[in-house]
């Protein structure tokens, strides 16, 4: 059977939006840290940090809007409705609910860009921020170039007018977002066969939003990072970002991108996959803790 639910973890649905509410899990006490799942992921990829960091904090596991448990509303043709701007407003939204102003925030792939736009929106309230694996949105468009392109198909792929990109993935969903669990992972062991079908069947009963997300990311997301780059804007709370090499494979610095978005920046690469919170959960709590002390 799929696993559903993280151990000794209590469960909130928290309305964050008009029509929306986020499903968390919440343990531990002590200072509030927000744990932002990725692609093809839910909450669920946190299992092992989550247990270990609510031994020492709040730690809050939401699935992002359009994901898993959590409310997915019709994109309806307005941009705004899966723009990371909006998808912060809610997590900065659920804290507040569960009693929390100013908390650290942590987000990996999908979950990371949410989380960087929470950073620059709301730098009153994430005192820490972590991104794991993951490229601010336009740098990440402007090294996706040539043949080394290919490796991010899905990005274009979803990036299409709404319709055909649903009705692709939809009619091979489980082969779509299989492929990527089994592309990204070093060691497939770190994804048990339970944590698959839980990713699978959330998956599969989110194509609509999940493609509005990304579709979100070559538009209106686009254009709300092209402001903040204009106009000089930076994150003011400590950074980390944890990521494979990249820049080595695609040819670009790394660090060097993030550092023009973050001035009290950790910048490190990693040598296990995508999947590092399940793949290397020990290196990932390790390194969040170090934030913590920043």
């Amino acid at each position: 059977m799929p696993l559903t639910r993280l151990p000794h973890f209590a469960y909130q649905r928290v309305r964050v939006a008009d029509g929306v509410s986020l499903n968390a899990a919440v343990a531990g006490s002590g200072s509030p840290i927000v744990l932002l799942h990725g692609f093809p992921q839910t909450h669920l990829m946190w299992r092992h940090v989550a247990a270990d960091l609510a031994a020492e904090h709040t730690v809050i596991c939401p699935d992002l809007r359009g994901y898993g448990a959590s409310d997915k509303p019709a994109e309806g043709g307005d941009p705004l409705t899966y723009a990371k701007r909006t998808m912060a407003a809610d997590i900065v939204a659920l804290a507040r609910a569960l009693g929390h102003e100013r908390f650290a925030l942590v987000g990996h792939d999908r979950g990371a860009l949410v989380a960087f736009r929470a950073g620059l929106d709301h730098p009153s309230a994430v005192t820490h921020l972590a991104c794991l694996d993951v490229l601010p949105t336009l740098d990440m468009w402007d090294v996706m170039h040539g043949t080394s392109a290919a490796v991010g198909y899905h990005l274009y792929l979803m990036a299409q007018p709404p319709g055909l990109p649903e009705q692709m993935i939809g009619a091979s969903a489980d082969a779509f977002f299989g492929s990527f669990l089994d592309a990204w992972a070093n060691d497939p062991r770190a994804i048990p066969a339970d944590v698959r079908a839980a990713y699978l069947d959330a998956c599969r009963a989110a194509v609509p939003s999940i493609v509005a997300d990304y579709r979100a990311s070559a538009g209106i997301d686009v254009e709300h990072d092209e402001a903040d780059r204009a106009a000089g804007h930076q994150f003011a709370m400590p950074v980390t970002v944890l990521q494979q090499d990249w820049g080595t494979a695609l040819g670009f610095d790394a660090a060097a991108r993030w550092r023009a978005w973050a001035p009290d920046l950790h910048h490190a690469t990693v040598s296990c996959g995508h999947f590092m919170a399940e793949e290397d959960p020990e290196t990932i709590t390790a390194a969040l803790r170090d934030l913590l002390k920043r």
